[in-house]
């Protein structure tokens, strides 16, 4: 094993104490468990909670609201027309995604988005409460 002079020394403890606040932060991030009743029920198993909203920078948008949509294991939302364009994370378990064009498998920590005007249906294939974060674009001047 090779010593570790100062300036490496150094160099490691400057490195480290930058990366700190970054890992505080997506501990952070992550979504809390919801009660069966948390919510709004939108399908069987399926429930849409607020998390909070706030005001854009992007042009296009005046403001974004996140949402998570909660699925029981085995739980499915049926294609569905987007009302917004939307991006999409998956916070837990695993989901099988369906476009009008392409069907596809999503794991936690995955994203993928979802234009205005298109259809999704999504199900939840995993043994595992699965949770959507959405996050969803709200145009200017609507």
């Amino acid at each position: 094993m090779k010593t570790m002079n100062r300036r490496s020394a150094i160099a490691l403890g400057v490195t480290a104490a930058a990366v700190t606040p970054l890992f505080t932060l997506a501990a952070s991030a992550k979504t809390k468990e919801y009660g069966p009743t948390e919510g709004k029920e939108i399908a069987p198993g399926v429930r849409l909670v607020e998390v909070g909203t706030g005001n854009a920078d992007i042009p296009a948008y005046k403001s974004i609201s996140i949402v998570d949509i909660v699925f029981q294991p085995g739980a499915v939302v049926p294609e569905t027309v987007m009302d917004n364009d939307m991006v999409c994370t998956i916070a837990a378990g695993e989901f099988t995604i369906k476009k009008a064009d392409k069907e596809f498998k999503l794991k936690e920590g995955d994203m993928y988005t979802c234009a205005k005007g298109k259809t999704d249906a999504a199900t939840n294939t995993s043994a595992v409460v699965g949770i959507h974060r959405i996050a969803i674009l709200i145009p200017a001047g609507a």
